[in-house]
């Protein structure tokens, strides 16, 4: 096999990640995830899931978006980092 996957992540490098949920956030607590593109999605078959894209500056930022949505009771279908933020 290759390099690892892990080599490229840095624990306190900022990084744009996705995360899904199941549910819907109410515009009324969407203030905690200001910055933050927010999609609400439907499935075919009915299923609600919300979609949340940002950046945050490192990975205790992160932990803090998901422990917002774990004391709002959302369940956390997928956590996704998309790319490294280049420093300037």
């Amino acid at each position: 096999m290759g390099k690892k996957q892990t080599e490229n992540y840095h624990f306190s490098k900022a990084a744009i990640y996705k995360i899904v949920i199941q549910g819907k956030i109410d515009d009324g607590v969407s203030e905690r995830f200001r910055g933050m593109q927010i999609r609400v999605n439907k499935s075919p078959g009915g299923l609600v899931s919300t979609t949340l894209i940002g950046e945050m500056i490192d990975q205790t930022a992160l932990t803090s978006i998901l422990n917002s949505l774990y004391d709002m009771h959302f369940t956390v279908i997928s956590v996704r980092m998309l790319t490294d933020v280049e420093d300037d």
